[in-house]
């Protein structure tokens, strides 16, 4: 672990307040490469009882967590999510889900109309299921594991919901990997805090040469779709990103929540 990790992942984090709890959190990445070991059924429940302490919008607790403990599931997303060989080795797999239909199941029972039928409640649910995502993932790497969110459990959400039986009203938000790690992951530099604090209003001064300072500190050894835009002399993290998301993805997830019962007004 560094030293330091904040000022090693931000270029202007010199002043940042250390503390043991900070400094590993701040000295995390994403692993995928696990030890062949299993982990052990009890700490996985532990770790889904502290996320699931963490805050949620109203009490509402719209937020469930599928642990896929058959091998036989986890070989099946992993073939959803695109095959990825590190997926379909990780040890444990789980889906965290935004979750409306218990609201919606409360007021069935208490024949009270659900007056709340519009985009909100996509976001609320949405939102319950990242902050317990994070703070799985804090837990885990505070006892040994290390993690790997797969946003791509979201490419074929359809296709992920029939595999984990999910009903109307809920829907996967990211897939984790969890293991214990081979190695310490690398510890990847983030944009200045100066580009993304703002002190009582949203500022953008300086913001392009913040980003061209900060693509020298973020180059690549591999590049996108270099097929359509060739091979860049300066490949640096914006320019990834600009190509990553030059091409479509999980256009039709909208199309999936509205048929799910959603209304996005």
């Amino acid at each position: 672990m560094a030293q330091n990790p904040l000022s090693e992942r931000y270029s202007d984090g010199s002043d940042v307040v250390e503390g043991d709890l900070l400094t590993s959190m701040a000295a995390r990445g994403s692993c995928r490469v696990f030890e062949d070991r299993p982990v052990d059924d009890a700490l996985l429940r532990t770790l889904c009882a502290v996320a699931l302490a963490s805050p949620t919008k109203s009490d509402l607790q719209q937020r469930d967590i599928i642990l896929l403990n058959s091998p036989e599931l986890r070989a099946e997303l992993s073939r959803l999510v695109g095959g990825q060989a590190w997926v379909a080795e990780a040890p444990i797999l789980a889906v965290f889900c935004g979750n409306n239909r218990r609201q919606r199941l409360l007021h069935d029972w208490h024949g009270v109309p659900f007056a709340n039928d519009h985009l909100d409640a996509v976001i609320n649910a949405t939102a319950d299921a990242a902050i317990t995502l994070g703070a799985f993932v804090t837990a885990a790497e505070a006892m040994g594991l290390g993690c790997c969110p797969i946003s791509a459990v979201r490419n074929d959400a359809r296709a992920v919901a029939d595999l984990l039986h999910l009903p109307d009203h809920v829907f996967p938000f990211a897939g984790l990997a969890i293991g214990y790690p081979v190695a310490p992951p690398p510890l990847t530099k983030r944009l200045p805090l100066a580009v993304t604090v703002h002190s009582d209003r949203y500022r953008e001064d300086g913001l392009k040469d913040a980003v061209a300072a900060y693509d020298k500190d973020r180059t690549y050894a591999t590049q996108r779709f270099t097929d359509s835009f060739g091979t860049s002399e300066t490949y640096g993290w914006s320019e990834d990103k600009v190509r990553q998301y030059s091409q479509p993805e999980r256009a039709d997830f909208g199309a999936y929540i509205r048929a799910i019962g959603f209304d996005l007004t």
